[in-house]
C-alpha cells in the first residue's frame, strides 16, 4: 500500500495536469483514507503552525520548509551593548578632560566658538547655494578647517550612503590622510617623553621629516641601535582631549550639520559609532596588540600575507614602533609591472585573506585602502595601520553569508527577513512591503550589478523609505568590502567582490557542519515551498567536479600551489562535500522535508517521462530527425540531466570510498527505502495511463515508417 508521500504525489500529479501544484497540498496529509481502505501506517500530520510563524509566512497557505526566520533580539542587544560601551568611554574621557585641566571649561568654550563660527558660515552657504554638489564641496572644506576629528569623520561618512546623499559621499571621498604634518621637534619631544630616553639613545638614526602624515599621526623611518629598520608612528599632540571635546561638542551642532547635508537618518547615532573606533585608533598599545593578533591569525605559516612585527620596548600609548616593510602601492601599476608581480595571484590572495577575516575569524582590517595594503618585491601582500579593526560576532558573520545567498537567489522576502533579524530595519517594519520593493528592484535590469558599491547603492535607494540603517558591526564590514574592491580594481578594473567571493561562500557552506550553515546551504538549493533549485544544483555539482578535479591534478603534478593556504582556495574538499550531501539527504528524508519529497518525486516522474519520449519513441523508427526537433525544451532538459550526471560521476571518482560509504548508509535507512518505494509507486501509477498513450504513439510511428518504406 502506498505511503503518505505517494498519496501526496498522486494529488500533486492530478493538480499538475490541471495547471500546477496547488497550495492545498499540506491538507492531503490529514486526509482520511478512502472508504474500505485499510488504515495507512502514515506519519502523523505536521503540527499546526504557531501564530508567530504565520506572521512571517511565505504564502497564505504554508510557511517555508526551512522554518522560522531568526528574530531581531540579538541585533537589539548588540546595539545597546555597543552604545553603552561608547558612553562609558566618552564619559571617562570627558571626566579626565575637565578634572585634569583647570582650563578645560575655557578650552571647551573656545572650541565651541570656533566650531560655531564655521557652522554659521556653512548655514549661510546652505541658504545661498542650491546646487547639491557645490554644497557638498563647502561641506568638505569646512570639515578640513575643523581639524583631525572632522576629517576622520568625513572619511568614515564617505562610505555611508545610508546617511548622506551620494553627492556628499563622492565629495567626502576626496578627503585623504595626506594633511600637513606637525613639526618634527614636537614629534621627537613626544617620543622622548613617552619612551623616557633621548632620541640618540633610542635610535641610531631617524628621518628628519615624516615619511607619511595622517589626520591622527605621522610616521618616521629609523634604525634601532641593534640595526633593525623600523617605522616609528607618533600621535599628534593633544589628540585624546581634542577628540573627547569634539565628540561632546558635536552633539551641539550635529542637528545643523544634518540639515545642511540632508542626512538620511540621525547623524548623531552614526557619529557615536564612528567616534567609538576613533578612540581605539588613538590607543597605540591597542593597535600593537591588533597587529600581533592579525599576524597570528593570517600571516603565521603563510608566505603570501605579511604583518609588521611590533617592538614593544619602543611602544607606548602615543608612540608605536613597527618593523619596516618596503612595499609597492597597488595603484602604482608601473612599479608592479617592473617588479614582474602576478596581479591575479595578488588579488586572489588578498580576497582569500579578507574573506577569512570577515567570514571565518571575524577579526578584520576595516580599511584596506592602497595606503594600508601594499605589495612586496617578493609578491606578498603587507597590511599596515591596525588602528581601525572590526570584530564581528558569529551571528553577523552567518547573517552576511545568508544575505549573499538570498541576494543571489533573488529571494526578496528572505532578504527582508535578514534585514530585520540583523537590525537593518527597525522593529515593526512591514517585511512584506520590504520584500515587494526588493522584488520590483530585482526585476529592473538597468539596476542589476555585481559591483559591490553598485549593489549597496541599489539597496540604499530601495530601502530609503523603510528607515534603513547599518548596524554598528556592519558599518565597518561595508567599509572594508568597499575598500577591498576599490584596491583590487587598481589591479583589475573588472574585479567584482561579490562574484569573486561566491566560491569561498559555497566552500564555507559545504565545510561548516553547524546547523545554521547547513540551513543556509538548504536555502541555496531548495525553495521555501519545497521545490528544488535545479539550475543552482547543476552549477554547484559542475563547479565541485571541475575545481576539485583541477586541484587534484595540480597536487598530483607536485605544483605545491596550495602550500600557503591561499592558492587553490576555490577548490572544494570532497569529504566536506560528502558530509554536506549526507546532511541534505537526511533533511529531505526527515519529517521536515516531506514537501521536498513531493516535488522531488514529481520531478523524477517528469524527467523519466521526458527521457522516454525524447530518447526512445522519436528515434525508434526515424533516425533522421534531429534531437530536440519535436520539443526543444524537453531536449534541453535531457542534455542538462546527462551533463549533471557526468559531473556527479566525476565528483564521485575523486573520493569513491567516501561517496560509497555515504550512499550505503543512506540507503540502509528505513526512510530511504520508503522514499524509493514511493518513487517506484509514483512511476508505476504514472505509467498506468502513459503506457496506452505511448503504445498508440509507437504504433503511429511504426505505420508511418512502413509507409515511407513502401514509397522507397
Amino acid at each position: 500500500m502506498a505511503g503518505p508521500t505517494s498519496r501526496l504525489i498522486l494529488l500533486a500529479r492530478r493538480a499538475d495536469r490541471r495547471g500546477g501544484l496547488p497550495f492545498l497540498v499540506p491538507r492531503a496529509v490529514q486526509a482520511a483514507p478512502a472508504a474500505g481502505a485499510p488504515a495507512s501506517p502514515a506519519l502523523p500530520p505536521p503540527p499546526p503552525l504557531p501564530a508567530s510563524a504565520l506572521v512571517r509566512s511565505y504564502s497564505s497557505a504554508f510557511t517555508s520548509v526551512h522554518g522560522e526566520r531568526p528574530s531581531s533580539e540579538y541585533a537589539k542587544i548588540r546595539k545597546e551593548s555597543l552604545e553603552t560601551q561608547f558612553g562609558r568611554i566618552l564619559g571617562s574621557s570627558s571626566q579626565r578632560l575637565f578634572a585634569d585641566r583647570g582650563f578645560g571649561p575655557v578650552l571647551a568654550l573656545y572650541r565651541a566658538a570656533t566650531i560655531s563660527f564655521h557652522v554659521v558660515k556653512l548655514t549661510i552657504w546652505h541658504l545661498l547655494l542650491n546646487d547639491m554638489h557645490k554644497r557638498a564641496e563647502k561641506f568638505r572644506e569646512t570639515l578640513i578647517r575643523l581639524g583631525p576629528f572632522y576629517i576622520k569623520l568625513g572619511q568614515a561618512l564617505s562610505t555611508r550612503p545610508d546617511i548622506l546623499p551620494s553627492a556628499y559621499c563622492e565629495e567626502l571621498a576626496k578627503l585623504q590622510d595626506q594633511i600637513p604634518p606637525f613639526p618634527t621637534r614636537i614629534a621627537l619631544r613626544t617620543i622622548e617623553s613617552q619612551l623616557g630616553s633621548r632620541i640618540s639613545d633610542l635610535f641610531a638614526d631617524i628621518s628628519p621629516e615624516p615619511i607619511a602624515a595622517a589626520s591622527l599621526g605621522q610616521v618616521y623611518k629609523a634604525h634601532l641601535r641593534s640595526g633593525e629598520l623600523v617605522a616609528v608612528k607618533v600621535q599628534r599632540p593633544g589628540m585624546a582631549p581634542l577628540l573627547t571635546l569634539d565628540a561632546l561638542l558635536f552633539h551641539m551642532i550635529g542637528g545643523q550639520l544634518k540639515r545642511f547635508a540632508k542626512a538620511r537618518k540621525d547623524l548623531l547615532v552614526a557619529v557615536n559609532e564612528i567616534v567609538r573606533h576613533m578612540f581605539d585608533e588613538i590607543d597605540y598599545i591597542l593597535e600593537g596588540k591588533n597587529a600581533e593578533r592579525f599576524a597570528v591569525l593570517y600571516s603565521h605559516g603563510s608566505t603570501s600575507i605579511k604583518a609588521p612585527k611590533v617592538y614593544w620596548d619602543y611602544t607606548r600609548k602615543t608612540v608605536l614602533t613597527l618593523e619596516w616593510i618596503d612595499g609597492i602601492k597597488l595603484t602604482d601599476t608601473k612599479r608592479i609591472s617592473k617588479a614582474n608581480l602576478n596581479r591575479k595571484r595578488m588579488i586572489d590572495e588578498g580576497l582569500y585573506c579578507s574573506l577569512r577575516q570577515l567570514l571565518e575569524e571575524g577579526f578584520f582590517h576595516a580599511d584596506p585602502h592602497p595606503g594600508n595594503l601594499v605589495a612586496t618585491e617578493g609578491g606578498s601582500l603587507a597590511y599596515f595601520d591596525f588602528g581601525m579593526m572590526g570584530d564581528i560576532p558569529r551571528h553577523y558573520r552567518v547573517g552576511l553569508i545568508q544575505m549573499l545567498v538570498h541576494y543571489v537567489n533573488r529571494d526578496s522576502l528572505g532578504l527582508a527577513n535578514d534585514f530585520h533579524s540583523l537590525g537593518f530595519v527597525p522593529e515593526g517594519t512591514d517585511l512584506h512591503a520590504v520584500g515587494d520593493a526588493l522584488q520590483v528592484s530585482f526585476g529592473d535590469v538597468r539596476r542589476q550589478s555585481n559591483d559591490f558599491q553598485g549593489v549597496m547603492s541599489h539597496l540604499y535607494d530601495v530601502m530609503y523609505e523603510f528607515n534603513f540603517s547599518l548596524p554598528p558591526d556592519y558599518a565597518l564590514v561595508i567599509r572594508a568590502l568597499g575598500s577591498l574592491e576599490g584596491t583590487a580594481k587598481a589591479l583589475d578594473p573588472d574585479f567584482k567582490v561579490i562574484e569573486s567571493a561566491y566560491p569561498f561562500v559555497i566552500g564555507r557552506l559545504l565545510a561548516d557542519p553547524s546547523p545554521d550553515m547547513r540551513k543556509i546551504l538548504r536555502e541555496l538549493l531548495i525553495c521555501d515551498d519545497g521545490s528544488i533549485r535545479w539550475n543552482r544544483l547543476e552549477r554547484l555539482i559542475a563547479a565541485i567536479s571541475e575545481q576539485s578535479s583541477e586541484s587534484s591534478k595540480a597536487s598530483g603534478a607536485g605544483s605545491g600551489e596550495r602550500s600557503n593556504g591561499s592558492s587553490g582556495w576555490r577548490s572544494f574538499d570532497m569529504h566536506s562535500v560528502v558530509a554536506a550531501t549526507e546532511d541534505l539527504f537526511d533533511f529531505i528524508l526527515s519529517r521536515k522535508g516531506w514537501r521536498v519529497r513531493v516535488f522531488l518525486v514529481r520531478d523524477i516522474v517528469k524527467a523519466s517521462d521526458a527521457f522516454l519520449q525524447e530518447v526512445a519513441f522519436p528515434y525508434m523508427f526515424d533516425k533522421v530527425e534531429k534531437m530536440g526537433e519535436l520539443d526543444p525544451e524537453r531536449s534541453k532538459m535531457i542534455k542538462r540531466l546527462v551533463n549533471t550526471f557526468q559531473s556527479f560521476r566525476q565528483a564521485i571518482n575523486l573520493a569513491p570510498d567516501a561517496w560509497s560509504a555515504m550512499l550505503i548508509r543512506t540507503l540502509l535507512k528505513p526512510e530511504s527505502q520508503k522514499f524509493v518505494l514511493d518513487v517506484f509507486l509514483a512511476l508505476a501509477n504514472h505509467s498506468s495511463y502513459k503506457i496506452p498513450e505511448a503504445f498508440w504513439l509507437c504504433m503511429s510511428r511504426f505505420l508511418n515508417y512502413l509507409d515511407k518504406q513502401d514509397k522507397l
